[in-house]
């Protein structure tokens, strides 16, 4: 059996490659992002999509066919070559034999997650809008859903026009995309907002940045609570904040401490409070976190997430994080990130609504209230940077 791998820049390129070499039925088996190295591999290079394949797996095709070729109907079954039946091949090593029992269960995991008994070629413009999507880091599963709601609903006419396919996809992901507002500040009514979240996501930087337009834009009396005493850093960064924004500002280190230090700001307009990052696997600590909180009687609490992350593992940070009562979702590095795609399916899963998201670490200029439209056409422009 043959297996080929090819690299491309774009996922669109690396399919094309295939199509055009091992022919509209070839079986994609694996893909992935890679850098070459440069300098003898002293420095990353650009970023690359390879992707294996084979002409011998007899699996749905991904595919559009040829121009002169009807769309066939291809039901999922076993591959008619099936690997098992090779392995057991006495004269083939073992190494050899654990791969075609490896590959053999990759095929099967294909088939069964093959949606519809009998799945319809993509035409090429929709093929190409499909590769444009898993270069702006969408599952493949979510692409592929999006794709086949566009061609059950598109009008013939459209299904040609590229510029008419990507309005309606951006309309499709802006509809996935529900959002907050700014907090809401009434003067003379209290209102408490944490941000809680993993390590390293930047929530002490957020927090500035919030108490920096609230303070000084908005006019706003603001005080600043920390139960960061993880990290003495954490603390004097805060602080360093509070001294330059000219803010109160109390430390609390036991949930017994959170309701005297809420007394002393009782008079201010909003309290932001910065957390000890958690990791989304301690239960110790998330439970911990949710007892300050509960003390501590929060309106708000906006779950700081990084774009930078991938969509697995923010789906489960997320997952993690529900018992402290996240009200919403703060996305951060958004400059940082070289797709956002990975965004819709935490927000879809957790069924919470966007807030703000962050581009930079300058204070307090890097932060913007969340928009859909403007953040479903970063999702599709993220391909191109």
């Amino acid at each position: 059996m043959e297996v080929r791998t090819y690299r491309a820049t774009t996922m669109h390129e690396a399919l094309a490659l295939v199509r055009r070499e091992l022919g509209p039925d070839a079986a994609v088996l694996h893909t992935r992002e890679v850098r070459a190295g440069r300098f003898f591999g002293w420095f990353p290079g650009p970023r690359q999509i390879e992707v294996t394949a084979s002409r011998h797996v007899n699996v749905p095709s991904r595919f559009p066919p040829p121009q002169d070729r009807a769309p066939e109907v291809v039901a999922p079954k076993a591959p008619r070559h099936a690997p098992a039946a090779r392995a057991q091949d006495p004269h083939l090593p073992d190494q050899v034999q654990g791969q075609l029992k490896d590959l053999q269960a990759m095929v099967q995991e294909l088939c069964r997650h093959s949606k519809s008994e009998h799945r319809r070629d993509l035409p090429e413009e929709l093929f190409r809008l499909f590769t444009d999507l898993l270069d702006a880091e969408l599952s493949e599963e979510l692409a592929r859903e999006l794709v086949e709601r566009i061609r059950d609903e598109a009008a013939g006419t459209e299904l040609s026009d590229p510029v008419l396919l990507k309005a309606r996809i951006a309309r499709m992901l802006e509809a996935e995309i529900a959002v907050t507002g700014p907090i809401s500040v009434t003067p003379g009514r209290r209102r408490l907002v944490a941000l809680v979240g993993p390590t390293g996501v930047g929530k002490t930087t957020t927090i500035a940045k919030l108490a920096a337009n609230y303070r000084l834009k908005e006019k706003r009396r603001v005080g600043l609570i920390t139960v960061d005493t993880y990290r003495i850093a954490a603390v004097e960064q805060l602080r360093t904040y509070a001294d330059i924004i000219d803010l109160p500002m109390q430390v609390v280190s036991t949930p017994r401490e959170m309701c005297e230090a809420i007394r002393r700001m009782g008079d201010l307009d909003l309290i932001l409070m910065d957390t000890a990052g958690r990791s989304p696997k301690d239960e110790v600590k998330i439970q911990e976190l949710r007892t300050f909180l509960t003390e501590a009687e929060a309106d708000e609490v906006h779950l700081v997430l990084s774009s930078v992350v991938g969509s697995r593992a923010l789906v489960q940070t997320a997952e993690r994080f529900a018992p402290v009562g996240t009200t919403a979702v703060l996305l951060t590095k958004l400059d940082e990130a070289t797709g956002l795609g990975n965004v819709i399916p935490v927000l879809r899963s957790s069924q919470l609504p966007l807030s703000y998201v962050t581009n930079g670490q300058s204070v307090p200029d890097d932060i913007e209230i969340a928009n859909p439209h403007r953040l479903a056409r970063c999702i599709l422009s993220a391909k191109d940077q």
